[in-house]
């Protein structure tokens, strides 16, 4: 999370740098006891997961393993939106034996050519009893300093985070989060967002569902601040889809959106397309150069509305 308000925004696939502890399959547990529910901003991660991501320009990124817990990667970014840059990210990542366990902590970081760093860190404190702390900077700047605390129980989550704390300003931002598996099909829980500055002091609560079928997935989200409500179906083993509405109470804005991928394992290839009501008309194809390491990822975006075009086309290597 880049910031703690993105918890109520509609975040990209790529939510967390970190590996979702997503539990089994609601409609896959045999031993009668409800499953661990995940995290309240991951609800809508399924049907998110089918939109594709928006590319534009020319990216090349090159990634190398250097053992079994360390990771590099480069990347280089030529935009005719946005200012071409260079990116390099690296991560020390848990190994097998001691996933989940004190005293090996997940590091992540960020740094692109214009100094700016996105930096992650998470500690397993206890086997239920994880700690994340998230600094970003823009430039010489710094933008965001958060801090989160879960509690993963064997049929519920909870969490606290704490974000952009300034003595001297007297501003915080505070969000509290639950999250309950009340039927193997049903989780129900709520989203407490309370924000504190000089001028002005206030909190936002939310309330989320999700019911989940042999193959499909139904979440709701609904509060002061607007609704979020998404399915997602899965067709069969080649062909997903998704269907987003949202709301604003604060920008008095809907939108409705349709996603679906189709993969081919066979031809190697992911396609990712989606509409929505904004007019927006998009796609992503991946396509894996075998024998080469490689991956050729092209895309298009067209906005009818606006009358604008965006292409793009990137290779990820390793």
């Amino acid at each position: 999370m880049g910031s703690v308000l993105a918890l109520s925004s509609r975040p990209g696939r790529q939510n967390s740098p970190f590996p979702q502890d997503r539990p089994l399959s609601r409609w896959d547990r045999r031993d009668g006891r409800l499953p661990n529910p995940g995290s309240f901003d991951g609800l809508h991660r399924n049907c998110k997961d089918v939109f594709p991501q928006q590319i534009e320009g020319v990216k090349l990124a090159i990634n190398k393993t250097l053992s079994s817990f360390f990771k590099v990667s480069h990347t280089f970014h030529l935009s005719a939106v946005a200012p071409s840059c260079y990116r390099f990210h690296a991560e020390h990542l848990q190994s097998d034996t001691d996933y989940k366990e004190t005293g090996s902590p997940m590091l992540i970081g960020e740094i692109d050519s214009s100094g700016s760093l996105n930096a992650h860190s998470l500690f397993h404190l206890t086997e239920r009893i994880r700690a994340k702390a998230v600094f970003q900077t823009q430039q010489a700047q710094f933008l965001t300093w958060q801090f989160e605390t879960e509690y993963r129980g064997s049929d519920f989550t909870a969490a606290v985070t704490m974000a952009n704390p300034d003595i001297l300003r007297e501003s915080v931002i505070m969000v509290a989060h639950f999250l309950q598996s009340v039927s193997p099909q049903l989780v129900l829980g709520g989203e407490l967002v309370y924000h504190r500055g000089r001028a002005e002091e206030g909190g936002i609560l939310t309330l989320g569902g999700q019911y989940s079928g042999p193959n499909w997935v139904a979440t709701l989200n609904a509060g002061k601040g607007g609704a979020h409500a998404s399915y997602y179906h899965r067709a069969n083993k080649q062909i997903q889809v998704g269907v987003e509405f949202e709301a604003s109470t604060r920008t008095q804005e809907t939108t409705f959106s349709f996603g679906y991928q189709m993969e081919l394992p066979e031809a190697k290839m992911v396609f990712r397309g989606m509409l929505d009501s904004r007019c927006i008309i998009g796609g992503v194809l991946e396509k894996r150069l075998c024998p080469l390491p490689a991956t050729l990822i092209m895309g298009a975006f067209v906005n009818h509305r606006a009358d604008k075009l965006q292409v793009g086309l990137g290779v990820n290597v390793g």
